[in-house]
């Protein structure tokens, strides 16, 4: 007897839908596994055996051939157990085929027939649709994160004996017919106060002014951004507070995001919905190249991945290895990491905000000594702390700001007022509104990244501007690509002062920010 179920796995952060085939012959009893499985997958055979056993069915002792297809895929995971005991149960008799037809099953089985939840469901539902699939079998624990892919018929399963529902009524399993559409409800409502995250207001920071503007600025315009300065002066606390000064993400990035976190593994299963605030990563400075853009024989998503329409933060850059710090160029210029493998490329998104911090040496107080703080490093140590920063990584950076240790304040004098994280995340929210406005008048993608001629011919921008940043880029010798930067940067800060043109205070602003270029 020959079953056909239909499965799916994730390659990259994208679903990969799999025909898993059964047969059973006569011969002496055995189960093989083909299609180039992983051990996992070959491990399934034992879970399954069990599993069927111990929910009152028969295990055929028979020869059971089981293809994973397209076999020239490598397939890893256990989300294929469901479907691999389906379609043994159906190719033996003890369930009927023609429910499961153009159905997708998903699961990991438990050795009592349990369906416990898989990574990457988000994906894989986003996938069925795409090949017309609509109806899924899927663990309970992923019908919240699943119910976000409309259109789709999905039934929560959370043991195998429930497949044998198909024999209550004229429609099968309508007992555990998950409400799609109620969960989306529930979970839009509980995300109302989603954004109130405790992670430090910037009322607290005193001082530092300059550095707290070109955090809004670079928030309004997704600006990647470097701190440079002694110890104790704010650099990573202010950095840390950066998501509280960041919009929501959209329906569209909500959902990329969350499909990011579930083909990783890193959404929980408790998770109300979809992640709404932007995602804020910070890598310790051991981590390596793969760990960073993402590898593996199956690559999976990085921590550049994982911070996709979110901040990237990487504290002490010096302290990270050049050769992990030259990968991020691709993924900053293109929006984009690819890794080519033997059997396939893998594409993943990487929009993302670069935020870095550094000492001025290593033992951080050059050319900030005080009487109690002195810098002990010689010259050849200060020169090979600073060559782990390449030219062509600082070009791709827009706002490099030197952070000086605050003013004390003199006497009795009052402490100003400091702009608070509502009212910076109120002006981003208007900035990046009228950039959504203008670009929708000039007919380009939400969110586009123009460059050259395209970038230019669409910024309304004053004589006296492009006089001055043509004047930067005779005298300060500047790269092409720091000249699109910023421009693309004046424009910002055009948005966040409400203007409509782009004038020559706004030019000088930017250019001020490239303080290495200097």
């Amino acid at each position: 007897m020959f079953s056909l179920m239909h499965s799916s796995s994730v390659l990259g952060v994208e679903g990969k839908e799999i025909s898993v085939e059964v047969d059973i012959a006569n011969g002496l009893p055995q189960v093989s596994v083909v299609g180039l499985p992983d051990p996992a997958v070959r491990e399934s055979v034992e879970r399954v055996r069990a599993a069927i056993k111990n929910s009152g069915f028969a295990f055929p002792l028979e020869r059971i051939t089981v293809n994973l297809a397209p076999a020239d895929l490598r397939k890893e995971g256990t989300a294929f157990d469901l479907a691999i005991a389906a379609g043994i149960l159906t190719a033996s008799g003890q369930l009927e085929a023609k429910p499961f037809e153009r159905s997708m099953l998903i699961g990991e089985l438990s050795l009592n027939g349990d369906i416990r939840p898989v990574p990457g469901v988000l994906a894989m539902i986003e996938q069925a649709k795409r090949s017309g699939i609509r109806k899924v079998l899927l663990p309970l624990a992923n019908a919240k994160e699943a119910a976000w892919i409309t259109e789709m018929e999905l039934y929560a399963v959370t043991h195998l004996k429930e497949l044998l529902t198909q024999h209550k009524g004229s429609e099968a399993w309508s007992d555990i017919r998950f409400d799609a559409a109620a969960s989306r409800q529930l979970a839009s409502a509980a995300a109302a106060d989603e954004h109130a995250v405790d992670i430090g207001d910037y009322s607290d920071v005193y001082g530092q002014q300059q550095a707290k503007r070109a955090l809004l600025i670079a928030a309004a315009g997704k600006h990647n951004i470097l701190f440079a300065g002694p110890p104790g002066t704010g650099k990573t606390m202010m950095i840390r507070r950066l998501p509280g000064i960041l919009p929501p993400l959209t329906e569209e990035e909500a959902l990329e995001v969350t499909k990011i976190y579930s083909a990783a593994g890193k959404l929980s299963t408790d998770a109300k919905g979809l992640i709404r605030i932007a995602p804020f990563r910070s890598p310790h400075h051991t981590i390596s190249a793969g760990g960073l853009i993402g590898g593996g024989s199956v690559p999976k998503p990085g921590e550049v991945t994982l911070a996709h329409h979110g901040v990237l933060y990487l504290d002490e850059l010096p302290e990270f290895s050049r050769t992990v710090l030259e990968v991020l160029r691709q993924p900053l210029e293109d929006g984009i990491v690819t890794i080519a493998r033997s059997r396939a490329v893998f594409h993943f998104p990487a929009r993302l905000m670069l935020a870095v911090s550094f000492n001025p040496c290593p033992c951080g107080y050059a050319g900030h000594e005080t009487a109690e703080k002195r810098c002990s490093c010689s010259d050849s140590a200060i020169a090979k702390y600073k060559s782990k920063m390449s030219g062509p990584l600082l070009d791709r950076i827009d706002i490099q700001l030197e952070v000086p240790r605050p003013i004390e304040r003199e006497g009795n004098a009052e402490i100003p007022a400091e702009m608070s994280s509502s009212r910076m995340r109120q002006l981003v929210l208007e900035a990046r509104t009228r950039k959504e406005r203008r670009d929708e008048e000039l007919g380009l993608k939400p969110g586009a990244r123009l460059s050259g001629t395209a970038l230019r011919r669409s910024i309304l921008m004053k004589k006296e501007a492009f006089e001055l940043l043509d004047h930067a880029l005779t005298v300060l010798n500047i790269s092409m690509r720091a000249y699109d930067r910023i421009l693309r940067l004046a424009r910002t800060i055009a948005d966040v002062e409400g203007s409509d043109c782009v004038e020559d205070v706004h030019v000088a602003e930017a250019i001020q920010y490239r303080r290495l270029d200097i």
